[in-house]
């Protein structure tokens, strides 16, 4: 008994420390493909979406705080395979890992849940746990930045901007897609796959057609985001606006397409705009059908067992009657 007590105890810390390694890798490996693509402002390089944000949100969500060394991890092997080792990386490190815990505290605080079938939920992420939580990995990155000499004082507001929205676009982007993966429990009935397979179809010609197309056709994916969050809720729409995103990133940092021939500033606006917009489309769409859905089934149910009592009252009364006297011939 003692030697079962023995394993158990020990397997909790090898658990938890295999955990925070995969936190590292994922992280890691997020960062090494947001690094694929970015673009240029003010002399300073950043990512339009930097999917290690969403993956650190995710993980504390999904796992709890105990993996956020993982992220403080992963977070340093990043800083460090791009640059050297500096005071100043601690910094950054510790912003990068501070930014998601706040984040998960904020969503906490607020009774999030990770089913994103509310449409509260849906808020919380987006004004909480993007736009708010990230203010600090922005404000520190930006600041030592300009307090190491790297960086003018007056190129800290846009290059804060920057940063700042990147990392809100990797939580609205990236932590849905995985909250909704880490909940797939049954695959979808044999009549839908034909829809879905029609939808991933179209979705393979349009999204490359609208990003990459000189005309700025942009405008064609809404569509194709609301029926996939209409007909297949979270698990259609967060992996359509995934795709739109990285798509017509592919394009800004080409110079193509729909940003062919504008200024740096003016391919940012455009790019992260409608990167918000896909996802806030997708999210929030999304936990609205759910809510509703829900909400119906909950009437449903109520008026199902409503009238199973009044039936059994209505039984009861009947039995309870006295038979009818007999009158005499």
């Amino acid at each position: 008994m003692a030697a079962v007590v023995g394993t158990e105890q020990l397997s909790r810390p090898v658990g938890a420390g295999l955990q925070m390694l995969a936190v590292a890798a994922c992280y890691y490996g997020a960062g090494r493909l947001g690094l694929l693509r970015h673009l240029v402002l003010d002399g300073a390089v950043f990512t339009p979406i930097w999917p290690p944000t969403g993956v650190a949100v995710a993980a504390v969500l999904i796992l709890g705080v105990r993996v956020w060394p993982g992220v403080a991890l992963g977070a340093l092997l990043i800083v460090l395979s791009i640059t050297s080792f500096r005071p100043d990386v601690i910094v950054t490190v510790a912003g990068n890992t501070v930014a998601p815990l706040c984040s998960y505290l904020l969503l906490r605080k607020a009774g999030f849940r990770t089913e994103l079938s509310r449409l509260r939920d849906g808020l919380a992420l987006v004004f909480l746990g993007a736009f708010a939580g990230m203010l600090i990995s922005a404000t520190t990155g930006a600041g030592i930045l300009v307090l190491d000499g790297r960086l003018a004082a007056d190129s800290f507001w846009p290059v804060w901007l920057t940063w700042w929205v990147g990392d809100a676009m990797g939580v609205l982007i990236v932590t849905p897609v995985l909250l909704m993966l880490s909940r797939v429990r049954t695959p979808l009935r044999p009549a839908r796959w034909k829809e879905a397979a029609v939808l991933i179809l179209i979705a393979l010609g349009l999204v490359p057609f609208a990003t990459l197309s000189p005309l700025s056709m942009l405008f064609l994916l809404y569509p194709l985001l609301i029926w996939a969050a209409l007909r297949f809720q979270h698990g259609g729409s967060v992996l359509c606006a995934l795709f739109a995103s990285v798509m017509a990133t592919v394009a800004a940092t080409e110079r193509t397409g729909a940003f062919d021939r504008l200024s740096d500033i003016e391919v940012m606006v455009k790019l992260q705009v409608f990167n918000g917009s896909a996802a806030l489309t997708a999210l929030l769409l999304s936990a609205v059908i759910i809510e509703q859905r829900n909400t119906r089934r909950s009437v449903e149910q109520a008026c199902k067992e409503l009238v199973e009592v009044l039936e059994h009252l209505t039984a009861g009364e009947a039995s309870s009657r006295p038979p009818p006297m007999e009158k005499d011939g």
